[in-house]
């Protein structure tokens, strides 16, 4: 239970005693800490998108309250329309069974969050993902826009194209086209997949900050480096909703 997690008896949560998880890329120093980030998507019933997102603000605190919440968004461009974006934070594997055992005997969570909203979803997803260890999660300096660019790479994983895809993100930053927010890899879902999440102030800073790049010989050289390894990508704009941390 979460209220034993304080003082002298947080030695006995469940989740403290749970063995590290290693993830790596292979390029780059093992990342000893356990802690994951799951990826969750909502695709909503058009007509209830602004009663979906009104019943999240009013009870988000009833989730909050169990583990930390890294953004909420909604999807403005970019695949199915309708969807809303959000990714949590956890200590390791059983945190996140902790919380959802919570969860699960919270009647206060399931009448007034989770009852109401089932009626308004169409489907969810769920990706477990973990940051890269040569990046750290970034925050914006102020409000603007997120997007979510997702590389499906060669099979092969970041021994193989771990460096040039480093390289090709840092020569974005080096030149300050985006701000980075942070570098995801998948654990579950579909593997050799990575998630960059940048910040822009707005989408017009962000297509003048893409065009200048595509003129720049460096990000050119890095990116053609980068895509002998990609299979495909794609991308998203994404709105922060007025309860998310990333605004």
């Amino acid at each position: 239970m979460l209220a034993l997690c304080s003082g002298l008896t947080r030695v006995l949560c469940p989740r403290m005693l749970a063995p590290q998880v290693c993830s790596s890329f292979a390029t780059g120093p093992r990342q000893y800490d356990g802690t994951f980030y799951e990826f969750r998507t909502c695709y909503l019933k058009p007509s209830k998108m602004n009663e979906f997102l009104e019943n999240v603000k009013k009870n988000i605190h009833l989730r909050t309250a169990h583990s930390e919440l890294v953004g909420y968004w909604s999807v403005e461009f970019g695949g199915r329309l309708s969807k809303v974006f959000h990714i949590w934070k956890y200590d390791n594997f059983a945190h996140r069974t902790e919380v959802q055992n919570a969860l699960a005997k919270n009647k206060e969570w399931q009448e007034q969050f989770l009852i109401p909203n089932l009626a308004l979803i169409d489907k969810q997803e769920s990706e477990i993902t973990y940051l890269v260890p040569w990046c750290k999660l970034e925050k914006p300096p102020k409000e603007g826009v997120y997007e979510l660019a997702t590389f499906q790479m060669k099979p092969g994983g970041p021994a193989l194209w771990g460096d040039p895809f480093k390289r090709a993100v840092h020569t974005h930053i080096n030149q300050g086209y985006a701000k980075l927010v942070g570098v995801f890899h998948a654990e579950y879902g579909m593997l050799n997949r990575v998630h960059v999440l940048w910040w822009n102030e707005s989408a017009d800073s962000r297509a003048a900050g893409r065009h200048q790049s595509h003129e720049d010989p460096r990000v050119v050289a890095a990116v053609r480096e980068s895509v002998n390894f990609l299979g495909s990508q794609q991308n998203m704009l994404l709105i922060p909703t007025s309860f998310s941390p990333l605004k």
